[in-house]
């Protein structure tokens, strides 16, 4: 179990750091969501946003990293 303590320390400090790295970052950000190939439906009483290239562009860059972590490790 401590190995899953260690695990979970380590996801939580990373999620602060990207939070705090994006709030500082301020208006720098803001392409991020807003890419061409998202997906945003606005009517009149309805809003459907799917962030999908987003989504997939966030996948190759945590990808990377953590191939990168294990060729180190």
């Amino acid at each position: 179990m401590q190995d899953v303590g260690k695990l979970l320390l380590i996801i939580g400090v990373a999620l602060v750091l990207a939070g705090l790295i994006l709030y500082g970052a301020g208006d720098r950000f803001t392409w991020l969501g807003r890419l061409p190939g998202d997906i945003r439906i606005e009517k009149e009483n309805f809003n459907f946003y799917f962030p999908i290239t987003t989504m997939i562009l966030v996948s190759i860059v945590l990808t990377l990293l953590v191939r990168f972590w294990q060729y180190f490790k």
